[in-house]
């Protein structure tokens, strides 16, 4: 009994000093030249997790598109820390093929890059600190 107390004293310091992700960013463009604003932070169920929702969607000519259908849906959740603006373990949402991918992120100042994976084929951007 002393030794799961022991162990859960150890482990219980360490979630909760792990980092999210916050902000806006900004995704590159797509194949159609749109762009996404996505709102991070932590997950709603475990605030030790970074989650991400479209929050926002651009036209290729820059023009706001409010009738964008994915608005309000999450596109990244279930990162964890990692250490070192590293995170992973989690999963993204590509809307425009409608896969979700096994996903890790790099935050390296303003910039986020996030990969989705499937087996060894993998896919990624680098989004931008918009707010």
């Amino acid at each position: 009994m002393k030794q799961l107390i022991l162990a859960a004293a150890l482990i219980v310091p360490s979630l909760a000093s792990a980092d999210v992700v916050s902000g806006i960013f900004q995704t590159e463009p797509g194949d159609n030249g749109g762009f996404l604003h996505v709102q991070m932070g932590p997950c709603g169920g475990n605030p030790a997790l970074t989650c991400g929702t479209i929050v926002r969607a651009y036209s290729a000519d820059g023009s706001q598109n409010n009738g964008y259908e994915h608005l309000g849906k999450p596109i990244v959740w279930d990162m964890q820390d990692r250490g070192n603006g590293n995170f992973g373990d989690g999963k993204i949402w590509a809307p425009d093929r409608d896969k979700t991918y096994n996903s890790k992120m790099q935050l390296n100042g303003n910039l986020l890059t996030v990969e989705g994976c499937v087996a060894f084929i993998c896919r990624g951007q680098i989004w931008q600190l918009f707010q």
